[in-house]
């Protein structure tokens, strides 16, 4: 069995083709729609690393980072903020919520999955 990982972000599509890839590779894959439903279910999933979207409905992912992260229940999960928001501020803000890597979309697959491996120490 691979690694869990939980996808927080509300586009289905890029959701359905990430969680495609993934599986490909090798993981085993679990997803919200939203903040509110990755607040919910992280806890229960356990997931071994997260990709946390920032612009979702209900919580954003600067809140759901933050919240996961002062959980000592999730606090040691790596959290990957994976976002089209692209400006040095918003990175700033992804790092002050907690997030322990910060990648941008549109991003190159491979570099994502290189980036999930060192998260995860494989």
């Amino acid at each position: 069995m691979g690694k869990k990982i939980f996808i927080a972000d509300d586009e289905s599509g890029f959701v359905s083709t990430l969680t495609s890839r993934l599986e490909f590779e090798g993981f085993e894959i679990t997803t919200a729609p939203d903040g509110k439903a990755a607040l919910e279910l992280i806890p229960i999933e356990k997931p071994d690393l997260i990709l946390l979207d920032i612009m979702m409905p209900a919580v954003n992912g600067y809140q759901v980072c933050r919240e996961l992260k002062e959980n000592p229940e999730t606090s040691s999960i790596p959290i990957l903020m994976l976002t089209a928001k692209s400006q040095e501020s918003d990175k700033f803000w992804g790092k002050e919520a907690g997030a322990d890597a910060y990648v941008t979309k549109p991003f190159d697959m491979d570099e994502l999955i290189a980036e999930m491996r060192a998260l995860l120490n494989e």
